[in-house]
């Protein structure tokens, strides 16, 4: 390797010390958190034995969600292998709490492009098929507007408020748990019997508290992100209050069932590793995300949050000037992954996305964005979404490979 590209390096290194001094204090209390939760359900080997067929006798399914439920601070908490996305996990919150002529306000702007087609799609059993009305509140400057969503909450009554903690395919910023605790008290005042619903993912373990803790009556995530660890092969979780977990589970199969079935006959040790060691490979990402970051910026690009700046999830965006050097960045990515290093990703059409999308994912876990991975959507701004990466030396190795990409 060459010495004065790892001295520049390096000598980032040095500027983002006290950043991620603050990144390490975080990923120590939330392993505390993680670790106490652990102890308190009296985890054993037990716990990590299969099931088939019903699955009325998952011991390791029932210790999983007791444990995300102390982790979240919830009363309640389902996770299981038949969650199959983010998407699917929201969608389920989504059906299971709202009834025809109900109203869901998103106060974060538009939902992820994957649920348009479960709010608004046609003839397809969506929301609005169901008589069910989505209103949304933009941010205002990266911020909640305030004013319009208490306006609206008092003048609507919406059955469900819903945030959406990272960005999407948006400029914006991740919003921090902290604006969340403002709002919500508020919103909760006016009409208590909202349920307040966050859209987890890229967010756990990026601050000491999760949005359950601050006021949400659910928190919804994928396990092939930030809380899977890396290790979790699939599913997804819901972590809220009995209120809402009671309306819940009862489309997560039928309302006869409701969380009672489901079995995975693999078993459950990869689900509860993942688990121990996320808050260590959320933190590992999240440093070499600053450490790009840098790279990119110091090479002319604008980055997204700036690097003198806290993050709140694990994404770190970066502006192109054209598509072609967008696809350039994203298939590099691809080329610096452990598998699959030999493919060259190219924009196609991808279900549940409006426009054509590129996206490099050289991971052990299909499609697992804890895992180094870039996306983005071929339109403008030419944005890519560069995320995870299971260990900060390998990220490091990516950063001294992008020293020179603007002179490529």
């Amino acid at each position: 390797m060459d010495r004065e590209k790892l001295k520049i390096l390096n000598d980032i290194e040095a500027e983002l010390s006290s950043r991620f001094q603050k990144i390490d204090e975080i990923a120590l209390n939330n392993t505390l958190k993680v670790l106490s939760a652990f102890q308190k359900e009296e985890i054993t080997n037990q716990h990590f034995a299969g099931t088939t067929g019903y699955g009325y006798t998952d011991k390791g399914k029932e210790g999983l969600s007791k444990v995300y439920a102390d982790i979240f601070e919830t009363e309640d908490a389902v996770v299981t292998s038949h969650l199959t996305s983010g998407t699917h996990a929201i969608a389920t919150c989504l059906y299971g709490l709202l009834r025809p002529k109900d109203t869901l306000l998103s106060i974060s702007g538009d939902l992820y492009d994957t649920l348009s087609d479960t709010l608004f799609g046609k003839d397809n059993g969506s929301l609005e098929n169901y008589g069910i009305t989505a209103k949304f509140v933009e941010l205002k400057d990266g911020k909640f507007d305030e004013e319009k969503i208490l306006k609206l909450v008092k003048k609507l009554k919406p059955k469900v408020v819903f945030v959406q903690r990272s960005r999407g395919y948006s400029a914006r910023k991740a919003l921090s748990v902290f604006a969340m605790e403002k709002i919500f008290q508020k919103i909760k005042e006016i009409s208590p019997k909202s349920f307040i619903v966050v859209d987890n993912c890229y967010g756990e373990f990026m601050e000491t508290k999760e949005p359950t803790a601050v006021g949400a009556d659910v928190a919804v995530g994928s396990l092939i992100k930030n809380i899977g660890g890396g290790l979790a092969p699939t599913g997804g979780y819901i972590a809220g209050t009995k209120r809402a977990l009671a309306l819940i589970e009862n489309r997560l199969t039928c309302p006869s069932l409701g969380r009672e079935t489901g079995s995975y006959e693999s078993g459950y040790r990869l689900f509860y590793q993942g688990l121990f060691i996320a808050p260590h490979v959320v933190k590992e990402a999240v440093k070499g995300a600053y450490l790009i970051g840098e790279v990119m910026k110091k090479q002319g690009y604008k980055i997204i949050p700036d690097t003198t700046e806290d993050s709140f999830d694990i994404i770190k965006s970066i502006v192109f000037d054209s598509d072609e050097e967008l696809v350039r960045f994203v298939q590099l990515i691809q080329k610096l992954s452990p598998v699959d290093s030999n493919a060259t990703p190219i924009p196609y059409p991808m279900a549940g996305y409006t426009t054509n999308v590129i996206m490099a994912a050289g991971t052990f876990v299909e499609g697992a964005s804890i895992e180094l991975s870039c996306d983005s959507p071929i339109k403008k701004p030419y944005i890519a979404y560069f995320q995870g990466g299971l260990t900060y030396e390998h990220l490091k190795l990516v950063a001294y490979n992008l020293l020179d990409f603007k002179r490529n």
